[in-house]
């Protein structure tokens, strides 16, 4: 699963430029046979516009939101996208510059404002950025595409038109929630952000977002508290990105990356502070593993602890004989990995990319298993007795159960990143197969498919090609796990004609059915959904 390919050219620095949205979908052309079973919308997101006028955004979670769509239909397929209106993209835009602070970049006062205007604009509080550049999820009957603050954008799926902001405060005690949600069969949806607990202690609440309703209310405004965990820290809550979800329980995985509260509340105002500044390491704490239960939503007070890890995406947990699994995308150690994803890194000439990968933190696919059923008198016992893996839990003299991992792929700078699954079928569930997009040295440069069971991997690979995180689409009548494809939107910068495509692999062993190529460039995309 490691890349043999190089990049001297620099062709992914395409990727990180900005584009226009379209005006109406444009036709693809279609090499191949689409199933015809695959009817659909593929739609993603990420950042499209990466300055605004002579104003530069400096790291990549900056850039305003664009919202792309590929439509499939008897085989046949067109391509559309939007920038989505966001406060952050029409002020911008009315305003001729950056007027919201965002991921790590930060805005400051008009500068055509008299001086006292100006300072009294920096005592006007934080102002939070509705940016939402990272995902796509249905809530009940609506799509949101969302950041990690407070905010999701509802919009329209099939026209891409920005429909309203929400502010989840307004409903739940949460300062922000995650971008990567869990959705339930019937449209139960759970997702967790950072709260103020007991005592102004920070904490994090697990939400709880109903199905659908048969009034056609909206389930936003029915959303509550499932269960809340404790913070290791009082004032500086880990970052996270993602959680884990079985069919019993919430995992919850607390790494050494904090934001410092104090600093964004007073330094953000004062002079001109950006959420990037805000995060720090604590390089004593390790990583912790938190578990609480579903029905009814209780924290589980059990200890666990393992070495320091930065951690995004899991890719999936389980619950097996008294166990749950935890397989995670990890980066080693306590140095945060988005101090290396500044558009200036990202840009740099191969060469250059490399050596600043050496110095970041190395990724690695783990799983780690924690025992339910804790025995404190087994002290330097491996609690652990699953047959098929070797990671451990074992238990010490302060009661706290320490793990070790067993590695599933580990290549020096060779990251297996934005994991996806047969979700509908595998979430929270024993499973195979894992699909995720291959970082060489930060760059994607290759699909990846792995066994978790065996170790045994698959890659689609082209010179000169950037895809991005692939969505696994089961085929209708599918028996096995990994019967159905892979769409991911494939960039190749060094061609003249058609630059950009759809590209379709078979899940099973990834190799390519149809690809529908487009005449125009299209910048790197985060994350997105199949609706069908």
């Amino acid at each position: 699963m490691v890349s043999c390919i190089e990049h001297p050219a620099g062709g992914y620095k395409k990727i990180f430029e900005s584009c226009e949205e379209l005006a109406e979908p444009i036709p693809a052309h279609v090499s191949g046979k689409i199933p015809a079973w695959l009817t659909g919308s593929l739609l993603r997101v990420g950042p499209g516009l990466f300055e605004i006028g002579d104003e530069p955004f400096y790291h990549l979670f900056d850039g305003q939101a664009l919202m792309h769509k590929f439509d499939l239909k008897d085989g046949h397929v067109t391509y559309y996208r939007r920038f989505i209106r966001t406060d952050a993209y029409v002020r911008a835009m009315a305003e001729k510059r950056i007027v919201i602070t965002e991921f790590g970049t930060t805005a400051y006062p008009d500068p055509c404002k008299n001086i006292f205007s100006r300072f009294f604009t920096y005592f006007q509080g934080i102002e939070v950025t509705d940016n939402c550049l990272v995902n796509i999820y249905p809530i009940g009957e609506d799509f949101y595409a969302c950041t990690e603050t407070n905010y999701i954008t509802k919009v329209d799926p099939d026209t891409l038109e920005t429909i309203k902001k929400v502010d989840l405060c307004n409903y739940l005690s949460v300062n922000g929630v995650t971008a990567h949600p869990h959705t339930e069969p019937d449209g139960t949806v759970y997702n967790i952000g950072n709260c103020f607990g007991k005592n102004m202690s920070l904490a994090y609440n697990i939400v709880k977002i109903p199905p659908p309703q048969d009034d056609k209310s909206d389930p936003i405004e029915k959303s509550k508290v499932l269960v809340q965990f404790p913070s290791s820290e009082r004032f500086k809550p880990s970052y996270v990105h993602s959680f884990g979800m079985t069919e019993n329980y919430f995992v919850f995985v607390e790494t050494p990356v904090k934001i410092n509260l104090l600093k964004f509340l007073t330094s953000w105002s004062i002079r001109g502070t950006n959420y990037m500044d805000c995060f720090e390491s604590n390089d004593k704490m390790g990583t912790w593993f938190h578990l609480a239960t579903k029905n009814p939503g209780e924290y589980i007070d059990h200890k666990f602890r393992t070495s320091a890890f930065n951690l995004f995406h899991h890719i999936n947990c389980y619950e097996d004989q008294g166990f749950i699994v935890v397989d995670l995308c990890t980066w080693k150690g306590h140095d945060f990995v988005y101090n290396y994803l500044y558009l200036a890194n990202m840009r740099q000439n191969w060469e250059e990319v490399k050596k600043a990968a050496m110095r970041a933190p190395q990724p690695e696919v783990r799983r780690y298993v924690l025992p339910l059923d804790i025995n404190r008198e087994e002290q330097g016992k491996n609690l652990v007795s699953l047959p098929y893996t070797t990671a451990t839990a074992v238990m010490c003299s302060d009661g706290t159960v320490w793990l070790e991992p067993e590695v599933l792929f580990s290549g020096p700078r060779q990251a297996f990143e934005f994991p996806q699954i047969n979700y509908k079928k595998y979430c929270g569930k024993n499973y195979t197969f894992a699909y995720g997009l291959g970082l060489n040295h930060f760059v994607p440069d290759r699909i990846c498919k792995l066994n978790v069971k065996s170790k045994e991997t698959w890659i689609w690979q082209e010179p000169d090609a950037y895809p991005s995180e692939p969505l696994f689409v089961q085929s209708p009548d599918a028996k096995d796990e990994d019967e159905g494809v892979l769409m991911s939107i494939v960039v190749k910068p060094g061609v003249t004609q058609r630059p950009a495509f759809l590209l379709i692999l078979s899940a099973t062993d990834l190799t390519e059915i149809a690809r529908a190529e487009v005449d125009v460039m299209i910048p790197v995309t985060l994350h997105g959904m199949y609706k069908p």
